[in-house]
């Protein structure tokens, strides 16, 4: 199945993008076209229609609250300790303003 350079022109229009006429000429649309054509023809009769490949639901855990790192042990990792002492992490500035 041939496509005419005006109707591959047209198609890119339809799908909204721009296909310059050189990059056109060295596109093999016929080979896409002739697969696509194949697939069609693939019977699937008694296949089920698959949303997500992944269909089974992942393990969740409860949502909890907890306390696995306390505030201490993690403010430990801080290079700069001017924070620590109200319990947070200083940050050097990366904004100037009011």
């Amino acid at each position: 199945m041939a496509f005419s350079k005006e109707q591959l022109h047209k198609f890119a229009d339809l799908i909204h993008i721009d296909i310059p006429d050189e990059k056109l000429a060295s596109m093999d649309i016929d080979s896409v076209i002739d697969w696509l054509d194949k697939l069609q023809k693939i019977d699937t009769t008694g296949v089920e229609p698959m949303l997500n490949p992944a269909s089974h639901d992942l393990p969740r855990r409860a949502d909890v609250v907890t306390d696995n790192a306390p505030r201490a042990d993690i403010l430990k990792n801080t290079p700069d300790t001017a924070g620590v002492s109200r319990g947070y992490f200083a940050v050097p500035k990366v904004m100037d303003g009011e």
